[in-house]
């Protein structure tokens, strides 16, 4: 197969707005490593991550919620979700679902023309269950806002499904991240899982990945969502923020709060906690400093779990929940590449339900 040497790709040149992604149409085109794939990118999701790490609010010197534009103050020692600087100019782009088209040395050839979705987290071959030495696709290695782009070859899941290429596009990251959170919080069939900000990407992937675990959902999302939302299967809809949350969920008992919002109404969240519940989180979109009563939290024995580097196996299981159809993509919008900063500036913006995808 005759290949490119250029490609057309998103370039994100530096921390700051979204000016600093800027379209290039003759980038060169990169070639598959040792142990390595090389795909032809038919899709690409958005995800927090990728609009976190260009702004720098991963950095300790911002206190302020997700914006997506530029900050004041950034620091230069921790602006991404590892705590450590990249290098830029990157291409950013996580969710790719595409086609293989060349190899590395030490891969099989046969993996030629499958189709793929991509495994964002970027692990130590002889180590990767330690999670102090990953990375992060499209953070500390190129990623998916371009034509073409290569992975190890273990981070390139095949997947047998007829959902198109954007729709495939939409669960790597979200979907991984809502299992994660969920096993991290060891959620069963006993549990009732409150979701705040269920309308979005993992919002909507918790709901419909804790229903898969048999457990009650309570899905907390603006009223104008709720007819999107009520098709992912929640058994209780509330509104985003409930001033009364405890009169609200009436006589619903919480064990399990899984929440990638935080901010001012944090508070809420963990009040409702029954006695050894578990609260999980993986972002903060609504501010990431919250206040907490701690004898809220040792008073009634509460679990705080942190999730973001997810267990290996996390997405080879979603390859399967999705060939089963046990799951289902919540695509919002298609984009063109060339306009990312539209697509990124409506997810920021949040006036979608699910998940917003790129093609090239």
């Amino acid at each position: 197969m005759s290949l490119p040497d250029t490609m057309k790709a998103m370039v994100t040149m530096g921390h700051g707005g979204l000016e600093q992604m800027v379209l290039h149409k003759n980038w060169p085109r990169p070639t598959p490593a040792t142990g390595e794939v090389l795909i032809r990118v038919a899709a690409c999701g958005l995800n927090n991550t990728d609009v976190n790490t260009r702004s720098g609010w991963y950095s300790k010197t911002v206190t302020d919620a997700t914006t997506g534009g530029a900050f004041d103050e950034v620091g230069e020692e921790d602006p991404t979700w590892g705590g450590a600087p990249i290098t830029f100019p990157r291409i950013q782009g996580a969710d790719i679902c595409g086609h293989i088209v060349a190899v590395g040395e030490g891969v099989d050839s046969a993996r030629i023309g499958q189709r793929v979705i991509t495994d964002g987290w970027l692990r130590d071959p002889i180590d990767p269950q330690n999670k102090g030495k990953t990375g992060y696709y499209g953070s500390e290695r190129d990623g998916g806002f371009a034509e073409y782009a290569t992975t190890l070859a273990v981070n390139a899941v095949a997947i047998n499904s007829d959902l198109s290429d954007a729709e495939l596009a939409t669960f790597s990251c979200s979907y991984s991240t809502a299992e994660g959170m969920l096993t991290r919080a060891n959620v069963t069939d006993k549990d009732t899982v409150l979701v705040p900000g269920a309308s979005g990407g993992v919002g909507g992937a918790l709901v419909q990945l804790a229903k898969r675990r048999g457990a009650r959902v309570i899905a907390m999302a603006s009223e104008a969502k709720h007819g999107d939302v009520a098709k992912l299967g929640p058994d209780v809809i509330l509104p985003r923020a409930p001033e009364n949350l405890r009169a609200a969920l009436g006589s619903e008992k919480i064990t399990v709060v899984a929440d990638v919002v935080g901010g001012p109404y944090w508070p809420h969240l963990i009040d409702i906690l029954e006695r050894g519940g578990r609260y999980t989180c993986s972002g903060a979109i609504a501010g990431p400093m919250v206040e907490l009563d701690l004898r809220t939290f040792y008073l009634r024995d509460l679990t705080f779990t942190g999730s973001t580097v997810i267990d290996p196996q996390v997405m080879q299981n979603l390859v399967t929940y999705i060939e089963a159809r046990e799951i289902k993509p919540a695509l919002a919008a298609t984009y063109p590449l060339a306009e990312l900063r539209e697509a990124q500036a409506a997810f920021i913006a949040k006036q979608h339900t699910g998940n917003i995808v790129v093609v090239p």
